[in-house]
Order: C-alpha cells, then sequence, then structure tokens
C-alpha cells in the first residue's frame, strides 16, 4: 500500500520506508531509514519533504511527488 501524505508527515528518525520500485539481490524491496526530520510547510499543506538514506552512501528525499513509490516498513 502506498505512502500517505498524513503518513508521511508522521515519519520519525529511524524509521524504515520499502520501495518496491527498487530491489535488493534477493528480490526484496529496498529498505530506506528516515535520516532527518520531515519538512512540512504552514503555508503549502501538501507538500512534504523527507530524507531517507540507504547503506552507507545513498541519500535522497521522498517528496509528496514520490509517495506512490514507498510503503511503510517493517523491521529494523
Amino acid at each position: 500500500m502506498a505512502l500517505t501524505l498524513e503518513q508521511a508527515k508522521t515519519l520519525g528518525w529511524g524509521e524504515y520506508v520499502r520501495t518496491p520500485a527498487y530491489s535488493n539481490a534477493d528480490g526484496s524491496p529496498q529498505r530506506w531509514r528516515v535520516s532527518g526530520k520531515v519538512k512540512v510547510w504552514k503555508t503549502r499543506p501538501n507538500e512534504v519533504k523527507v530524507p531517507i538514506k540507504h547503506g552507507m552512501r545513498d541519500s535522497s528525499y521522498i517528496t509528496q511527488n514520490d509517495l506512490q513509490e514507498f510503503e511503510m516498513g517493517y523491521g529494523s
């Protein structure tokens, strides 16, 4: 199930999200860890920016345009 805007706004540091768009070597979806504070705006309530990290070097952001590619992660 895709990540919703409200779920993205409540993500906290250290939580995991999964993306079936990218897979690991064994075929399982990649897990990305929330690596900072979620950015929200008072004047733009439909926008969000979530910093995420995968492995030691890959880092990116989830924005409102990318929510359909991610889902809530499970486990540590």
